[in-house]
């Protein structure tokens, strides 16, 4: 207090409210009219207490917001994680592609499009896919499909190929296509992992981006098939090069570097057959060997894109496992099939 004297008389009534404010003083009982003062441990402890609970206070806000903000971080990193899942989720298992494709077609609204290579269709896969089939026309969605010309070598796929347009479905063959494919509403599109190999697993695609690029694949290979032939194909129909379809992706295929393991299967024909069309080939070129023979099919202009023959189709799910690789007669063995339409 001694430290007040002295002072102006506003600074010091402004020190003793201050005093009074932190009960460091107070009106004496003893003698009106006179302060008494406080001993500062008794006087502030009030004040200390007050700020400890104030600080606790605050720390248990600050633990409040930082489970808040861990909650939302996990929220956050769950909604990525999970969009990340949908951009490009992969199947494992006939049993879970199948189901996937189910549950996909289930929900399918608009339309429905496909590629289907590997030649003819068991008549399990057949069967199955008639009710489901059914249901998409029942529901008014769009279906169009491409299969293998192929197909035309088992009478049963035909005949199926042909129940399929009744029902109002497009469909079409090519001689050969890039992989099997399915898009359902241009919103999800399930792929092979490997084009040879369905067994080895599926991608399903949501991204834009990448259904763009697939539906616009389809669109191109659609707009050169052929539709389901009313009557027995014509096999001997060529285009201006006197190559029919099968012929011209032969050499198309030969040129990219196929074996003939590798043609038979993007035609779903046997090994075979595929020797006998590049044996035929090679005579018709008059070539002594596949080298030669590509030389002479580039000079006359005969490796390029041309339209596909007329052709045939199958059905909506072709999830056989016991089907893999190209066997005499167009059958693929032991799961190589990922689902057709």
């Amino acid at each position: 207090m001694a430290e007040l004297i002295g002072r102006p008389v506003e600074l010091v009534r402004g020190a003793l409210d201050e005093c009074v404010r932190l009960g460091l003083i107070r009106p004496s009982w003893e003698t009106p009219g006179r302060l008494h003062a406080i001993s500062p441990d008794v006087a502030l402890q009030p004040l200390l207490a007050r700020q400890e609970s104030d600080l606790l206070a605050r720390q248990r806000e600050i633990a409040d917001t930082r489970v808040e903000v861990a909650r939302l971080a996990e929220e956050f990193a769950a909604l990525r994680s999970r969009s990340e899942r949908n951009e490009v989720e992969q199947l494992h298992g006939i049993d879970r592609i199948r189901d996937r494709i189910k549950e996909l077609s289930a929900g399918c609204e608009r339309s429905l499009v496909a590629f289907a290579p590997g030649g003819h269709q068991t008549p399990d896969n057949r069967e199955a896919s008639r009710p489901l089939t059914e249901a998409l026309r029942d529901r008014g969605v769009t279906m169009r499909t491409v299969y293998l010309d192929s197909i035309y070598n088992d009478p049963a796929t035909v005949e199926h190929a042909r129940w399929l347009v009744g029902l109002g479905n497009d469909v079409r063959t090519v001689a050969s296509l890039p992989a099997r494919m399915i898009i359902f509403d241009d919103e999800a599109a399930v792929v092979p992992m490997d084009p040879d190999n369905s067994a080895e697993g599926a991608l399903l695609f949501r991204g834009r981006g990448i259904l763009a690029a697939l539906s616009e694949l389809f669109r191109m290979v659609w707009e050169r098939a052929a539709p389901v032939a009313t009557g027995r194909r014509q096999r001997t129909s060529t285009d201006d090069n006197g190559l029919t379809s099968q012929e011209s992706a032969v050499l198309r295929l030969l040129s990219e570097g196929l074996t003939d393991e590798g043609v038979a299967r993007k035609l779903g024909v046997s090994v075979r057959t595929g020797r006998r069309i590049t044996a035929e080939l090679m005579a018709r070129l008059g070539a002594r060997s596949r080298f030669q023979a590509g030389l002479r099919a580039a000079r006359l202009g005969w490796i390029g894109e041309s339209p596909d023959d007329e052709g045939g189709v199958t059905e909506l799910l072709d999830l056989d496992p016991s089907r893999t690789t190209t066997t005499p007669g167009g059958t693929p063995p032991a799961g190589s099939r990922l689902a057709g339409c």
